[in-house]
């Protein structure tokens, strides 16, 4: 049997019936081959894992439940039309199966060649089941709309990163459809909301699985990002006798399943943060470490009461560990930098400034923008004592924070390119 699929080949698009192509694929082909058979049996395994994840979402649905449940397992099964298997393999018994049967060794996995990670937001948002976690009314919703309507235009997330157009499924479990509409079109300065996102406002907690099912049976070869706002809505009843762990990983080890049978989308889920201070953002994390431990990436939005300035933390598996400084105008947050490196930069910069008073700081800045100074030059300029001035620049010396050259003379840090490594040079 000749196979004309080659690798790279661009994405397929939706058929005339509506339905798209189904998108797993075996080892030996980049996409879904429909002559191929092990393509086909791929294929399967993906409805099945989906199908699986919903129905295993609240092991105490109702009727009612079940009945969306059996609707959405209908709707999941028809991206299989025509793949149906023959009566002679229904009816074939089953061939023992060893618990090893998925074991591979080192040579092969030597020689896979995977494709490399679907970036939403480059640097902020990857592909798989993230969280975005804040305390209340610190601006995760509007931030979440925010990616929501860049990544639905193809514009600008954080008003810095440039993103590709993709499908948006927002699940806007606490607002109603006239706070909806009056966020977004703040957040689009007036302009006409793209036709790319779509839109839920109400949901039982046991239907939300079904409603992202049938979202990327639609959509989910165009890689969408899906945001579920908030997780706590949704959130499924503890199991009699189960630990508070288990449920949590339980809960959002699914919503990972869910999301990972379409390649390349994600599903961000906006939750709340512990009230308790903690050392580590991603204890931050309400609930138990279980919630953060099944997610892939870990987003944490850290402002203070009346203030436009935050700080966003990221980690994850495949997500590069950093805190980036953003501003809020208007509802609207962006990147303080030209860029993310910038951004990172400005966090350290405003640490720098928290520790410092603010004639200190003031002081400190001058050091920085003009060079070598005196006490007088500093008394001059800032019309202030000059003892004062001589005493906050040996304080700013003793810290560690500006140089001294010489007596009586305070000038910035010089750091050298051998110092600093930034002249790619080694002693080897």
């Amino acid at each position: 049997m000749t196979n004309n699929h080659t690798q790279g080949a661009a994405t397929p698009a939706a058929p005339s019936g509506g339905l798209p192509e189904p998108t797993a694929h075996c080892r030996g082909h980049g996409l879904h081959v429909p002559t191929c058979q092990k393509c086909k049996e791929a294929s399967r395994r993906q409805i099945d894992r989906r199908r699986a994840a919903v129905h295993a979402w609240d092991g105490h649905a109702n009727a009612a439940s079940e009945s969306a449940e059996a609707m959405t397992a209908r709707l999941i099964a028809q991206i299989a039309a025509g793949d149906e298997p023959s009566e002679e393999r229904e009816a074939a018994p089953a061939e023992p199966r060893s618990l090893l049967a998925g074991m591979f060794n080192g040579a092969w996995l030597d020689k896979q060649v995977f494709p490399p990670l679907e970036w939403l937001v480059e640097g902020i948002v990857s592909e798989g089941f993230g969280l975005l976690v804040g305390a209340p009314k610190a601006g995760k919703s509007w931030m979440a709309g925010g990616l929501a309507l860049a990544c639905s235009s193809g514009g600008f997330a954080l008003g810095k990163i440039a993103v590709k157009q993709r499908p948006v499924f927002y699940l806007a479990l606490e607002d109603g459809p006239r706070r909806l509409q009056s966020r977004f079109r703040t957040m689009s300065e007036g302009g006409p909301l793209p036709a790319e996102v779509h839109f839920m406002i109400t949901a039982r907690p046991n239907e939300v699985p079904g409603m992202i099912a049938e979202f990327l049976h639609l959509y989910g070869y165009r890689k969408p990002l899906i945001i579920l706002d908030t997780l706590g809505k949704v959130k499924p009843p503890k199991l009699a006798g189960q630990e508070s762990y288990s449920a949590d990983y339980a809960m959002g080890s699914k919503l990972k399943e869910l999301t990972d049978s379409a390649p390349g989308s994600c599903l961000l889920a906006v939750h709340h943060s512990r009230k308790a201070e903690s050392v580590d953002f991603v204890d931050a994390v309400s609930g138990t470490q279980g919630i953060a431990g099944s997610a892939d990436f870990v987003l944490v939005l850290s402002r203070k009461r009346k203030e436009d300035r935050a700080v966003l933390a990221v980690t994850g598996r495949d997500v590069p560990e950093n805190e980036y400084a953003l501003t809020a105008d208007g509802g609207r947050w962006e990147l303080d930098g030209m860029d993310l490196l910038d951004a990172a930069a400005t966090v350290e910069k405003r640490r720098e400034a928290g520790n410092l008073g603010d004639r200190s700081m003031d002081i400190y800045t001058y050091v920085m923008e003009h060079g070598p100074t005196t006490p007088a030059d500093v008394a001059k300029a800032l019309s202030m004592d000059n003892k004062l001035a001589g005493n906050k620049l040996a304080q700013l010396y003793e810290s560690g924070r500006i140089d001294k050259p010489k007596r009586g003379t305070y000038d910035r840090i010089i750091t050298t390119a051998g110092e600093s490594g930034e002249s790619g040079e080694t002693d080897e």
